[in-house]
């Protein structure tokens, strides 16, 4: 009898304990919510969520370029209708902006380069990315991390997702674009970014 009161006992014990964990953890809707931004173009707006919470480096990065009014005037300079669309980094006629030193690429995040989603653009070197970045306009798998043996295995890392606009994101990818060298898939006229607005997180 005096085992079966201890054992009462402790399992009211921890039942009372799991109670209070549940009440103190954080619910769904007291996290932080992601910040959103508008990305102004001369087609339309584009509006999309940036995961701070995945991505965190990446999302900082971007919101600093974009509050300093880097990528006003940059353009979408390269265009390709079933890849992406990329830009951030040109003027209308085709001269880099100088950028700020490289971020670590945080493509092994967990988020994969799917049909609109936002990634950091690089070169060959895995943690080359700067103020570039683009829009998947179709599931890139391809573009995923697998790994850290080498630059493709590396993957692009995924920042964001457009959750408005992606109308405009395709009439983007579906405009006439021409070779330029040495740059390819330029737009015949030019797709202006002429603001990114960084809005408060929305609460969902």
């Amino acid at each position: 009898m005096k085992f079966a009161s201890v054992l009462t006992a402790l399992i009211l014990s921890v039942a009372a304990n799991s109670v209070a964990a549940q009440d103190t953890a954080p619910s769904p809707a007291d996290r932080p919510a992601n910040p959103q931004a508008v990305i102004h173009t001369s087609l339309g707006d584009i509006t999309v969520e940036l995961f701070a919470d995945r991505a965190p480096v990446s999302v900082e990065n971007f919101i600093e370029y974009a509050r300093s009014g880097f990528y006003d005037g940059t353009i979408f300079h390269r265009v390709i209708s079933h890849f992406m669309i990329q830009g951030g980094g040109l003027t209308e006629d085709l001269q880099l902006k100088p950028t700020r030193e490289p971020i670590v690429n945080e493509a092994d995040n967990g988020l994969t380069n799917t049909r609109g989603t936002l990634a950091m653009a690089r070169t060959s070197h895995p943690h080359s990315a700067t103020a570039q970045f683009f829009i998947n306009v179709q599931d890139n798998h391809n573009l995923n991390h697998r790994g850290t043996s080498n630059s493709a295995a590396w993957g692009y890392a995924v920042f964001g997702q457009v959750t408005e606009g992606m109308n405009v994101v395709d009439d983007i990818r579906f405009v006439d674009t021409t070779a330029v060298p040495p740059h390819s898939d330029v737009p015949t006229v030019p797709i202006v970014i002429t603001g990114v607005e960084i809005l408060p997180a929305n609460p969902g």
